[in-house]
């Protein structure tokens, strides 16, 4: 027993580093795309460990607070990594540790950004709410992620058949965004700038650029929009996913992916038209819903093939649900 809760602290400081260097790799981008590499830690370093309130120019005497910073940073994720996989562990034989967990990651994000706000208005510009939140989740995932793929075994235990359920979200958000994905980059061929499209996203999301027809296109902010882009592909896949397992009690629930796809288009134009109103224009919506349509095809075909003759029991079971409403009336007459 102590050589397998050996085993599942150091999983979960392998984890914690892991979450520790998404989140460095989110910021670097951001600080890349903004012609400032390296700025956060450098800012974090100087407010949080030695009390200062002024952004810090990159000299010799800053390259030592972003060494200081980076060590700090991958040792609270090591501890976290830690005491979350003790959590996990817990709560695999007393369930109500699940509330903990959520609470202690809530607790996290919430303490650091009320760090951020504290620093002063430096390093509260420089890291807005959100990138602080979709970092952190993209961490939080990935670690978890990691720590089942180690933990085999415990992650059956605690969740059982939703273990597949999860990777068949996996799998179908992969399949739509790799379709929007090669959707966006055919049409940039076409017009003669490739990757221009997730070039103008990732400029608009890491660097509030407001002026679409001069973005330039650089490798770290094509590969941080595109990490972005598949994240949020995979949690629509797994929300699918999870109504798809409900179908299979209640075939109507499916149609749920259609409203949740919905959902997500608009959320995304509303997104982007909140950083800037003309990107929507520049990119096109014809392009936008062309290619999430498709994307969404390929989704529900993939959801047919795993859960078979789910479209046709849909249409069976609304058809039976008109039958019984014209009955009522009947009977009601």
């Amino acid at each position: 027993m102590q050589q397998s809760k050996g085993r599942i602290i150091a999983d979960g400081v392998m984890a914690g580093l892991l979450g520790g260097l998404i989140i460095a790799l989110w910021f670097l981008i951001f600080d890349a795309a903004d012609g400032h590499p390296l700025q956060t830690p450098g800012l974090l370093a100087a407010a949080l460990l030695h009390g200062s309130r002024t952004p810090v120019a990159l000299t010799g005497t800053a390259w030592t607070l972003v060494g200081e910073y980076t060590l700090a940073h991958f040792a609270v994720f090591a501890v976290l990594g830690a005491m979350g996989a003790l959590l996990i562990d817990g709560a695999e034989r007393h369930p109500e540790l699940f509330g903990t967990l959520l609470i202690f990651t809530i607790a996290f994000e919430v303490f650091f950004i009320a760090l951020i706000m504290l620093a002063g208005p430096a390093a509260a510009a420089a890291m807005p709410w959100w990138k602080i939140i979709v970092g952190n989740l993209m961490a939080t995932a990935g670690m978890l992620g990691f720590f089942l793929w180690r933990q085999p075994v415990l992650a059956q235990n605690m969740m059982g058949q939703w273990t597949g359920v999860v990777r068949e979200g996996v799998v179908s958000g992969v399949i739509g965004g790799v379709i929007v994905a090669v959707w966006f980059l055919i049409y940039d061929i076409a017009i003669g700038r490739p990757f221009h499209t997730p070039a103008l996203l990732g400029a608009i999301v890491f660097n509030a650029m407001h002026q679409p027809q001069s973005v330039a296109v650089s490798t770290a902010v094509v590969l941080g929009y595109t990490v972005l882009h598949f994240f949020a592909f995979i949690m629509f896949g797994i929300a699918s996913s999870i109504l798809m397992v409900a179908s299979e009690r209640e075939p109507v629930l499916a149609l749920g992916v259609l409203i949740l796809f919905v959902w997500f288009e608009l959320c995304f134009v509303a997104f982007v038209t909140f950083l800037d109103n003309t990107a929507v224009e520049e990119i096109g919506w014809w392009n936008i819903i062309g290619g999430n349509i498709v994307a969404l095809a390929a989704i529900i075909a993939y959801f047919e093939h795993r859960h078979p003759r789910i479209v046709r029991r849909i249409i069976d079971r609304w058809e039976g649900l008109r039958d019984e409403a014209a009955t009522q009336r009947s009977e009601a007459r």
